[in-house]
């Protein structure tokens, strides 16, 4: 062999072998760099598409009413998946064995589908090898609990293949009941509507975790079946709402809105000396001539509220001593001094009468032409009661939405010397919400305490308190004892004497309270255009030891307009079934008369029952409700009959109020559907029936 020849061999091996060692160090080189420099990057990368933690949201905290009832809850409910790879029935001779009873088992549990079609779905999720596949969405947890020892799936959490995905979902067993206070948690805004909305940091408790893995195809299932950080569920709200209560103002408002044909319509009931909201209710009429709890009108809708509002008028005649009660003052058409505006009373003119007699018959032309008179040089004073009474300010509520009143004084833009201080005496020129109008008449109740309404009493973590909440006080007397003296009693003559007479006067117990009727603005239009108006009465019972104060009312009613024909008898019924059912109201004794009968005792709570049997000093007949047809003397005293619920069967909610039907109904765990009002007359499945839980049952009442 030459030398050349030998050289250039040599030179190309010694080439090849260089390259070789480049490469080595260049891999060694990358290795190092993947590994040191860029190690956390690419681990993290891998950790992000083979595995990852997801948010497991916590269950919401729950809403009770004052009296222990749950007015919101979370309930789980779980979406059921299954791998069809999973060990138990990796063997296609042990799937093919049992998948024809795990498919007759589904069918017949769930009635859905024929058990030949559930068979398909397994099998053809078998043929493409599902690791997850879905086989049912929001189950219950006794339904779960069920399906856990279904063939296959009894195998256990791993062998035979169920992953199972939680949910939690609010319900409120009370369906419609205080509603809009109660609201919803709303993921677009930061608030929410109502409880829900204004103590959803409390209500949410704190998010868990869950470590999922990524199959082929891109799907995300657990690795464990439990959460890797468990969710902790948020805290309890106690709200001041009575549910007995709510039931008796919803009632009583809707039946006075379709009878008067009305747009839209709230009720509020006021704890005298607390401020505790135990009831409010809010319908709006939809297209259909239905009501729903659409808007917050109690505490959103600012209107001018007429004629109640002459109380703050006549409180501060009274207070700067121009006035007395038995101050003669006319009635007749009162024309505004420089001004064309006449203003006159609906009813016509009494004459000349007293303020007291004035005020009971809601003259708007007597509370007018005093105002005017006595203020007129001195506007401002008139109008500084207000800002006192701080009628003007808000509350600063508990539930967000609340509206900010409007009361002029003589530096606003708009106020006109001539015209707005007799139109504001008797409730114009200014915009205030039921609840703001109910608060100034609580606090005459109250003896001269202003105090904010109150909506929630405390807050609760795992039954211990987080925070409570007092009653506070906004102002500790608007007026003068002898002031407030002179205001109960004309108060309390509006009902016995004036014009409440008729609609609202009870044989039970006084009540004290006055009208309101209001011409309401129709938008640009203002009160040139269509007419509408808003009938309200506001008061407090009983009148002589005001236990709770109250307030309807009814906008836009179609048939009739005036208030104590409109709002006044549905004020009168919540009035006398919240009386009745009061176990903290003295009571006068019961009273018969002649040969009257006495009435049967709705099915519902034994031991409420009992205790007002006790306070009404009424025999109890332990006896079937229709002892009278079975030969039992029922002259001294009332039928009883222990409501008694069978565990698995329906329950007899016959004769029961809503909410009572409602709970023992929900506690069973059915679903309800309710037409009408009042007590139920009938149920879809009878009582006694064995039917599956979850089933539907249609109560109506009348």
């Amino acid at each position: 062999m030459s030398l050349s020849i030998r050289t250039n061999i040599l030179l190309r091996v010694y080439l090849a072998f260089g390259l070789i060692i480049l490469l080595a160090v260049a891999v060694v080189v990358q290795l190092f760099r993947v590994q040191l420099v860029q190690g956390d990057q690419w681990k993290a990368m891998a950790r992000e598409n083979s595995t990852r933690y997801r948010t497991i949201e916590a269950a919401r905290g729950n809403i009770f009413s004052e009296d222990g009832s749950l007015l919101a809850t979370s309930v789980p409910e779980y979406d059921l998946h299954m791998d069809m790879t999973a060990a138990g029935i990796a063997d296609d001779k042990v799937f093919d064995e049992k998948v024809d009873s795990l498919s007759m088992a589904m069918a017949a549990y769930f009635k859905d589908r024929p058990a030949r079609e559930y068979e398909r779905i397994f099998r053809a999720a078998r043929k493409e090898r599902s690791r997850y596949q879905l086989i049912r969405r929001r189950v219950g947890y006794r339904e779960l609990a069920d399906i856990r020892k279904f063939p296959v799936f009894n195998l256990g959490k791993y062998k035979g293949g169920l992953i199972i995905e939680p949910q939690n979902k609010r319900i409120r067993p009370f369906k419609s009941l205080a509603a809009r206070t109660i609201g919803y948690k709303n993921e677009n805004v930061s608030n929410g509507v109502g409880l829900e909305g204004a103590y959803t940091n409390y209500i949410n408790g704190e998010s868990g975790k869950r470590l999922e893995q990524r199959l082929a195809g891109g799907v995300w299932v657990p690795v464990n079946e439990e959460d890797d950080i468990a969710p902790k569920q948020g805290a309890d709200i106690i709200s001041t709402i009575n549910i007995n209560f709510q039931d008796i103002a919803q009632s009583a408002l809707e039946k006075q809105l379709i009878k008067s044909d009305a747009d839209h319509g709230t009720v509020i009931l006021m704890e005298v000396a607390t401020g505790e909201v135990r009831a409010i209710a809010n319908y709006t009429r939809k297209e259909d001539g239905t009501f729903e709890e659409k808007f917050n009108y109690a505490i959103a809708g600012n209107q001018d509220p007429g004629s109640t509002f002459k109380v703050a008028s006549y409180m501060a005649l009274l207070e700067d001593k121009m006035v007395d009660t038995s101050t003669l003052v006319s009635t007749e058409d009162y024309k505004i001094p420089g001004n064309s505006h006449v203003i006159r009373d609906s009813h016509g003119s009494i004459g000349t009468v007293s303020v007291k007699r004035a005020f009971e018959t809601s003259s708007n032309a007597a509370v007018a032409s005093l105002v005017n008179r006595y203020y007129t040089n001195n506007q401002a004073k008139f109008t500084k009661h207000l800002y006192d009474w701080k009628l003007n300010e808000k509350f600063g509520l508990q539930i967000p939405g609340e509206a900010q009143p409007v009361v002029k004084n003589p530096k606003n833009a708009s106020w006109n010397k001539k015209m707005t201080l007799p139109q504001m005496a008797y409730g114009y020129e200014m915009q205030l919400t039921p609840l703001k109008m109910l608060s100034f008449y609580n606090a005459i109740a109250n003896n001269g305490k202003y105090v904010t309404p109150l909506f929630v009493k405390e807050i609760r973590r795992l039954g211990n308190t987080v925070e409570r909440f007092e009653t506070r006080t906004i102002n500790q007397k608007i007026c003068s004892d002898a002031t407030m003296k002179k205001m109960h009693e004309m108060l309390e003559g509006v009902v016995s004497e004036g014009t409440a007479k008729s609609n609202v006067k009870s044989e039970m117990f006084n009540i004290a309270g006055k009208t309101g009727t209001a011409q309401v603005a129709d938008g640009r239009k203002g009160y040139k255009g269509k007419k509408q108006y808003q009938s309200s009465f506001c008061g407090y019972f009983p009148a002589e030891h005001p236990k709770y104060s109250l307030i309807v009312v009814i906008n836009d009613p179609k048939n009739g307009y005036y208030a104590a024909s409109t709002a006044g008898p549905a004020f009168k019924e919540i009035c006398e079934k919240v009386y009745a059912s009061s176990m903290d109201i003295e009571h006068q004794p019961v009273r018969y008369v002649g040969n009257t009968t006495l009435p049967q005792t709705k099915h519902g709570d034994t031991k409420a029952l009992k205790q007002v049997y006790r306070q009404l000093g009424v025999k109890p007949l332990y006896a079937s409700l229709n002892a009278a047809s079975n030969g039992v003397d029922t002259s001294n005293g009332i039928p009883f009959e222990e409501n008694k619920v069978k565990t698995g069967t329906v329950p007899n909610v016959t004769g029961m109020g809503l909410s009572d039907a409602l709970y023992l109904l929900g506690n069973a765990g059915y679903k309800v559907k309710v037409s009408g009002s009042g007590t139920v007359n009938s149920q879809s499945v009878t009582g006694g029936s064995q039917i599956p839980r979850g089933s539907k049952i249609t109560i109506e009442l009348q």
